[in-house]
């Protein structure tokens, strides 16, 4: 069976605008594929959907009007065929502070709304525009999801609650998913990065010394990831037509240390 073809397809990438997203949403573009830019930074957004010949939709992935718009907008130029689930964020916080006060609940259920709900929200409805397609071969294949985990998942440091629970959220929803969109003929699986090398790291001497100290916990290669390194594998989910409800990290095997937050 050959790879999934995206000639002629649409894609929406959350967070495109930057890191991870960013460097998936080019490798779509150079697959075929048309791209939304779903973000809410509007500049760089808009500049990055220029670039590739996209669209730029202005998006709160909580909002299931953003979502929609973005969802339309992919439609119109082409059978949507891609969801990458790239949008997220973090806020540090331990579950009580060393004044042993308790973490602000507001704080907590912010990270969950964007990165865990945020993630869900978007999918279905990309999910019901892609059913709504003709398949594209004899498997009855119509789409694929990549959603964006993290390797706080499974290896949370101290300070990551919220971040963890959220992505730990989107670990455990990848297989009840896949399942239930299998009879859509539309993939669902995750992506589990560990350190990579984006925008959240800052530019600097600093910036630079820190993230080659970082790198010092990682196996081989030692050192950070790249946002391309990522989106190959973000293209392998995509485009394999036998990958389907998995959970795969992407960490370079790291020995110990943080769990980053990779975007």
């Amino acid at each position: 069976m050959p790879r999934m073809n995206l000639e002629g397809s649409s894609s929406v990438v959350t967070g495109g605008a930057s890191g991870i997203g960013e460097a998936s949403a080019r490798q779509l573009a150079s697959a075929g594929s048309r791209v939304v830019i779903a973000d809410l930074n509007d500049d760089r957004g808009q500049a990055v959907a220029t670039e590739l010949g996209g669209l730029f939709v202005h998006c709160d992935v909580t909002s299931t009007d953003d979502a929609d718009t973005a969802v339309v907008a992919a439609s119109e130029m082409g059978p949507l065929r891609a969801l990458v689930n790239s949008a997220g964020l973090g806020h540090p916080g331990r579950t009580i502070s060393r004044d042993n006060e308790p973490m602000d609940l507001t704080k907590f259920e912010f990270v969950i709304r964007v990165n865990l709900i945020g993630s869900f929200n978007v999918l279905s409805r990309a999910a019901a525009a892609m059913a709504r397609t003709e398949p594209l071969d004899q498997d009855g294949q119509r789409g694929a999801v990549v959603n964006m985990a993290s390797v706080a998942a499974f290896d949370g440091q101290i300070g990551q609650a919220a971040y963890s629970a959220s992505k730990g959220g989107i670990v455990g929803m990848t297989l009840p998913i896949a399942r239930d969109l299998a009879v859509a003929g539309i993939r669902v699986n995750t992506i589990a990065p560990g350190l990579i090398d984006t925008p959240i790291y800052g530019e600097g001497e600093q910036s630079d010394a820190f993230k080659a100290h970082l790198g010092q916990s990682v196996l081989f290669p030692m050192r950070l990831g790249s946002a391309e390194e990522l989106a190959y594998m973000v293209m392998e989910l995509i485009t394999n037509p036998y990958m389907n409800g998995e959970v795969i990290r992407v960490d370079g095997d790291r020995k110990s240390g943080s769990a980053g937050m990779p975007r």
